[in-house]
């Protein structure tokens, strides 16, 4: 009996959102802006050598640096920081950098490692337009790796903030999973999300239902992905991003088969034929590959890993012959933003790129 009442308090808690714990929970459907819409700031995790080592700090520091140089122009840089010595120590960095530093602030929290896209806070405008942050449960892209510090990430963002945390039950999801474009459709690959190592017994239909309460989408364009080549079990914003409502980028067709072993063409096939919420075919825009394999790797990098400020394009570099044609794409893409190159190749040995390390808090 004692069983049953647990499955049933579950699955009431899944399809109803309730919870028994003092925080704001998503009873009604939520809004998630675009990424490219107006930012009070952008979240950064920042590198640290608790759990890695004082190497791995070294090597991926530097891209945090120029991140936040970057940014600093017109958005605020938010960032968490391991602890009190920690925040000292980086605020020596960015001073030395010249970074200004009126438009930095700190939230103190533990953290396992950077990804922001995946462990941080997910923000999305409630009903009454005021923001909140989506809280799914992290379990280490499927009890991979270290988890129990970045699962708690966005409730200690909302505490600090002083914003409501929504929690959603029986849902695992990693922001860099899921590529929304602000007008309704959502973008997955079933391999992360419906994936036995997050979510074991959750349905398509079931993944569906939370996540249109969650951020207000409707429409769906799921890809099957492939398992096991990556940690993240072939996340989307490594294969597809939306541009706008109109238009994907994404990579051509004979390179799609380059970016993970194993994935098949009628994945690219069904990017191709995507239709947007209002049943509108996609635009497609192709951006290369990196002409050679990354230094120190044995396959090549991608440009679609890359992030919009409110004025900034960060795009990812490799000392590649070919940044300068991603570069330009995106200069044609984005004509009112600097298009910043960010360099990346230390950073891609560890598995991601700048999206993967950065977060959105939209004007609100």
């Amino acid at each position: 009996m004692k069983f049953f009442k647990l499955t049933l308090c579950f699955l009431l808690l899944f399809l109803s959102g309730c919870s028994t714990n003092k925080e704001a929970t998503a009873m009604t459907t939520n809004y998630f802006p675009s990424e490219s819409a107006q930012h009070e700031g952008t979240w950064l995790t920042w590198p640290q050598r608790y759990t890695y080592g004082r190497h791995y700090r070294a090597e991926i520091e530097p891209t945090w640096i120029a991140m936040t140089k970057a940014l600093t122009g017109d958005e605020r840089v938010h960032i968490i920081a391991y602890n009190a010595a920690e925040q000292r120590r980086i605020t020596k960095l960015l001073t030395h950098a010249k970074v200004t530093m009126s438009q930095v602030d700190f939230t103190l929290a533990k953290s396992d490692d950077v990804w922001a896209r995946d462990t941080g806070p997910l923000f999305v405008r409630q009903p009454n337009g005021k923001l909140a942050i989506a809280d799914f449960k992290f379990n280490g892209w499927g009890n991979k790796a270290p988890h129990q510090y970045d699962n708690r990430l966005p409730a200690a963002v909302a505490k600090a903030k002083k914003l409501p945390l929504l929690r959603m039950p029986g849902l695992v999801l990693e922001g860099g999973s899921i590529e929304m474009d602000g007008h309704g459709t959502a973008m997955l690959c079933r391999s992360s999300v419906l994936n036995r190592n997050r979510n074991p017994g959750v349905s398509q239909a079931q993944a569906e239902a939370a996540l249109t309460k969650a951020f207000g989408v409707t429409h769906f364009i799921w890809l099957d992905g492939v398992k096991g080549e990556d940690i993240t079990d072939a996340h989307i914003d490594g294969m597809a991003r939306f541009y706008d409502d109109r238009t994907l980028l994404t990579v051509s067709k004979s390179d799609f088969n380059r970016l993970y072993d194993g994935i098949h063409q009628q994945d690219y096939e069904r990017l191709q034929t995507a239709t947007n919420a209002a049943g509108k075919r996609y635009k497609l825009v192709t951006l290369p590959l990196t002409a050679k394999n990354v230094r120190g790797l044995d396959y090549q990098g991608s440009y679609l890993n890359y992030y919009v400020g409110n004025k900034v394009v960060l795009v990812p570099t490799y000392h590649d012959r070919n940044d300068q044609a991603a570069l330009q794409i995106y200069r044609r893409l984005y004509p009112d933003r600097k298009v910043v190159g960010i360099d990346v190749t230390a950073l891609y040995r560890y598995g991601g790129m700048l999206h993967c390390v950065t977060q959105q808090q939209p004007v609100g």
